[in-house]
């Protein structure tokens, strides 16, 4: 049995000591060993600690209790069985006088341990430079000093309560403390004992209650986060009279187990008690019942303005533009003549649906894959930005033919993706395909050659297991690289395959025995083992999403959950922001970040929003990269003027470097991060109001309107586009919101656009250079007396306009799906522009989307053509003034559209109402036929079907081309 034990451990040993080596290697090879040595020593330190105290304070009560044990004669059965526990215990009592300790030791350490983050704040504090509005206590002492104090408090209290229990218990076993028919027996040793512990005790509470008060400014429980008038008025009074008070009753304690009469403290103990629920709580109670609810907007005025304040400072809202914009509801002429730029810059390309397109046409093979949802980015192309939707091909071990899918092949052999796929944002092609600017294997295009960048993609979003890498020089490649032929042989080499084998620095070798088994126990697999295909060359590549890598080399930051991936200094970087965050920033109001950052898109996708935590500060601290090919991490600190950041700098001083090394080319890829901006978002729905008697009222609150394109009820996700905001002078690539009157459950609400936000993500393109426009956000007021239709609204219309589905009914004929693309707000023309891309799916397992009509709307007209140019000028009276970035593209004959004012429907139309109804009947037709079974019935109706979608198609365009566009006149906005 001892073997037996002594190989278990030595077995648990093992396996512990193979995760902490193969760390240390993952860690050592990225080239931060300093945050895993000195997180690892930080916790080990501090556990080491939280033991000592725990276990030596167990020790010392218990061996005080034993020592103070009473020698005497038994003289009762109760008496001979605590005599008989004594005999049975005296064997093994050393050994338990250490076990005990040192149990409650491990379990204290191993407690502490996890609160490493908050002891190495304390130490390496930085001062924020501004003050509590209460205290006047630097922001740093509610950020780090007063959470690592709240610790060791709960510590001390644990020890404390811990050790008077097993001292009690360890007095009543050896007799010091005994039950008798007078009552209970004590000896004086055990109640000098006692009482300094009780002492102890109180003196910790009282100290707990003192600190209590400035934990009020945190607090969330009131009308607002913060103290509010009662916590200042009563809580905090009678935090500190419970204080002195438990400092005064200690004193008693010490005082009578020396003297030996316990009436004092008894009493003094009762008085404290009384007093905790009498001032502690009857009395705020009172004061928020009797003296504030009857006055609460005058009485809490004061501190509803610390609120406003504090919070738009915690996050990062205090500096926020805002710029009154009386939209007109009138589309004239020419109207987005000024806003040239941003017509140009109208992303037409939906990222959240064009995956599937992307995929039919650039997958390839199904070992690739597009993520769900592509990413918007911008490129310099001929001197011009270029708003693109980008993607790279990355590997989809799913998509491997199962027969192929040995652990040899799945680790080894499939071990990366390849190359980058991007299509212009603003137009497509003239079948509405994307119109690609990169794509191919090999990867061409405006953006490079797989010649002048790396295209291998062997780190990435959906690359989750580990591969196994490299060779010495001369070896024969193993891993596939990329198709060349157009068989469709699973094997690679029949197939025209071409191999490849990793030249850089990604992972942990392999290339020793040692290694090799400490992986293997590591991943639990003896194929690693025992397999031929590694060598002295090999590398292992795991942890390999960018958001993995960038939280294991920085623990200490939130990690946005959309990465993105782009082309810089010739190499394909994915872009990862991260956070420093706290919950104890004073009367800053919490917010939970998987609520605030989850949408209509990351409901759809399953991924995307922050893990489900409460802050009550935030800033966008570190911009991070991961490289694609051998997935070296860059953590650069962004943020200079964040103090929890530089607290990080100073613990790990050699890890993130400053962004002034940044090359041009990755500043001209920052953008906003869209979780900081939701948050934000979600914050600006009251807190744009600054008035604190408006605040209280409420009645000027707003709400980010729900996505109205898809069926649930999910918040419509913020949008990167490419504009000139009011009263700026040059076009940003910006992330942009709506905004919409509160919505209440249960009730029926405006859905009126009230408020537009935008947040400037250009950096620039200078290296170490940020741009002072990054990150600036501008807010645009709507008065309310302006009945701009918000974006529920401007759906309702587009669906329920009788010449927009009558023609988009044309689209759906053949089974075919139509689906409206993201609905964009855009602040031109003097008021507000929606568009909206229309996609056609047909059915059939290999379909997919592409885009066929646009969609428009300004006040109350609405305009609908092929090209987004079309629509514009049916918009505009036939002119709008500017030309879109479609305004090239020619559309096959049929497919222009009409704007509500010039559409020639079926009704007089009657080659187009022929067209339908035949088309109708040829439907009714096959399905018949098809529940009778009869084929060759439900042929002939398919090509009735056909033959009426082409009929109906040639009268529709015949029917626009006859008719000219007409001058929308000025009609009133629609009531809310």
């Amino acid at each position: 049995m001892p073997t037996i034990i002594v190989v278990a451990v030595l077995v648990i040993a093992l396996v512990i000591f193979s995760g902490i080596y193969t760390d240390f290697l993952w860690f050592n090879q990225l080239g931060y060993s300093e945050v895993f040595l000195r997180e690892k020593l930080a916790r080990l330190l501090i556990f080491v600690t939280a033991f000592l105290i725990m276990a030596v304070s167990v020790y010392f009560s218990i061996r005080v209790a034993y020592r103070a044990r009473p020698v005497y004669a038994p003289d009762n059965q109760r008496d001979d069985n605590l005599n008989r526990y004594q005999v049975q215990l005296e064997p093994v009592r050393r050994v338990v006088m250490i076990g005990v300790p040192v149990v409650f030791g491990l379990f204290a350490g191993t407690a502490a341990m996890a609160q490493w983050e908050k002891v190495l704040l304390f130490i390496y504090r930085v001062p924020f430079g501004q003050k509590d509005p209460q205290f006047g206590f630097d922001i740093s002492f509610y950020t780090n000093t007063l959470p690592f104090l709240g610790f060791v408090m709960g510590l001390l209290i644990s020890v404390t309560v811990i050790s008077f229990i097993v001292g009690l218990l360890t007095h009543y076993l050896y007799g010091a403390i005994r039950l008798t028919e007078r009552g209970i027996f004590t000896s004086r040793q055990s109640q000098i004992h006692l009482a300094v512990m009780a002492a102890v005790f109180l003196v910790l509470l009282g100290i707990n209650f003192w600190l209590d008060r400035y934990t009020t400014l945190q607090n969330n429980g009131g009308y607002r986060a913060g103290a509010m008038f009662t916590d200042v008025n009563a809580v905090i009074p009678t935090k500190a009279i419970l204080a002195v008070a438990a400092v005064i009753v200690a004193i008693l304690f010490i005082v009578a187990a020396f003297i030996g009469k316990w009436k004092l403290p008894l009493i003094g103990t009762g008085m404290l008690l009384v007093t905790a629920i009498v001032a502690g709580g009857i009395y705020p109670w009172a004061v928020q019942q009797l003296q504030v609810v009857p006055s609460q907007q005058s009485l809490e005025s004061q501190y509803i303005g610390r609120n406003i304040d504090m919070t738009r400072q915690a996050y990062g809202l205090a500096g926020m533009e805002v710029t009154p914009y009386n939209a007109t509801t009138t589309a004239t002429p020419g109207a987005l003549r000024a806003d040239a730029d941003t017509t140009a810059n109208i992303r037409l390309l939906d990222p959240n649906l064009v995956s599937s397109t992307f995929a039919q046409l650039e997958q390839f093979r199904p070992y690739y894959e597009f993520p769900k949802t592509l990413n918007v980015d911008r490129y310099t192309i001929d001197g011009q930005v270029q708003d693109a939707v980008i993607a790279v091909r990355e590997l989809n071990p799913q998509g491997i033919n199962p027969d192929q899918q040995s652990w040899y092949n799945q680790h080894l052999v499939y071990t990366h993706g390849y190359g980058v796929v991007a299509a212009k944002a603003n137009t497509v092609t003239s079948d509405g395909k994307p119109d690609f600017i990169q794509s191919g294997v090999p990867s061409t295009g405006l953006l490079g050659t797989d010649t002048s960048y790396q295209p291998r993609i062997y780190f990435g979003q959906s690359t989750t297991d580990y591969s196994i890498v490299g060779a010495p020089t001369g070896t024969p490649n193993v891993e596939l690289d990329r198709p060349q032929g157009t068989t469709t042989s699973t094997d690679a080499s029949a197939a025209g395959e071409s191999l490849t084998t990793f030249t850089g620095n990604g992972g942990p070798s392999l290339g020793n025995w040692f290694n090799r088994v400490m992986y293997a126990m590591k991943f639990q697999s003896s194929d690693l083992l025992l397999t031929n295909g590694v060598n002295d060359k090999s590398q292992i590549l795991y942890d390999r999403t960018p958001e993995e890598r960038v939280a294991k080399v920085a623990p200490y930051l939130t990690i946005d959950g959309n990465p993105y991936p782009a082309i810089v200094d010739g190499k394909v970087k994915w872009i990862v922001d991260g956070y420093t965050t706290s919950s104890y920033y004073p009367y800053s109001q919490q917010q939970q970040l998987q609520e605030a950052t989850t949408d209509s898109l990351t409901t759809s996708s399953g991924s995307g929003a922050l893990a489900p935590a409460s802050v009550n500060y935030i800033r966008n601290s570190v911009k991070a990269t991961v490289d694609a090919y051998d997935g070296s991490v860059d953590l650069y600190a962004w943020d200079t003027e964040d103090p929890i950041l530089k607290s990080w700098e100073k613990i790990f001083p050699t890890s993130i470097k400053p962004y002034s090394e940044m090359s041009g080319d990755l500043m001209s890829h920052v953008r906003y991060p869209e979780d900081l901006f939701k948050v934000q978002r979600e914050l600006m729905g009251q807190y744009h109001v600054t008035d604190p008697g408006k605040f209280y009222n409420n009645t000027l609150a707003w709400s980010v309107p729900d996505d109205p394109t898809t069926t649930a009820v999910d918040k419509q996700p913020p949008y990167y586009q490419s504009l000139k905001m009011p009263g700026k002078d040059k076009t940003a690539f910006s992330l942009t919101t709506d905004f919409i009157p509160q919505q209440v459950k249960n009730t029926d609400s405006r859905n009126i656009l009230y408020g537009f936000m935008a947040a400037n993500g250009d950096a620039g393109n200078v290296k170490g250079v940020k741009s002072p426009d990054y990150g600036k956000l501008q807010l645009l007021e709507l008065p309310d007396a302006t009945q701009v239709p918000g974006p529920g609204q401007v759906q309702n219309t587009f669906q329920s306009d009788p010449s927009v589905s009558e023609q988009l009914n044309v689209l759906k004929l053949g089974q075919s799906d139509v689906i409206n693309g993201n609905l964009l707000t855009l602040p031109m023309g003097g008021g507000v522009l929606y568009v909206q891309p229309v996609y056609v799916k047909s059915t059939g397992s290999t379909s997919y989307p592409t885009l066929q009509r646009v969609l428009v709307a300004f006040g109350n007209k609405i305009g609908y053509a092929a090209t987004l140019n079309d629509a514009l000028d049916q918009l505009f009276g036939g002119d709008s003034g500017a030309q879109a970035g479609d305004a090239n593209v020619q559309k096959a004959p049929g497919t222009s559209g009409s704007s509500t004012e010039g559409t020639t429907p079926a009704s007089t139309n009657p080659a187009l109402a022929k067209a339908l109804s035949d088309a109708n009947q040829a439907l009714a037709d096959g399905q018949a036929a098809l529940a009778k079974g009869d084929f060759a019935a439900y042929g002939v109706a398919q090509k009735a079907l056909q033959a009426a979608i082409t009929a109906a198609i040639a009268a529709e365009g015949a029917a626009s081309a006859a008719t000219p566009s007409a001058t929308p006149s000025a009609t009133p906005s629609p009531a809310p």
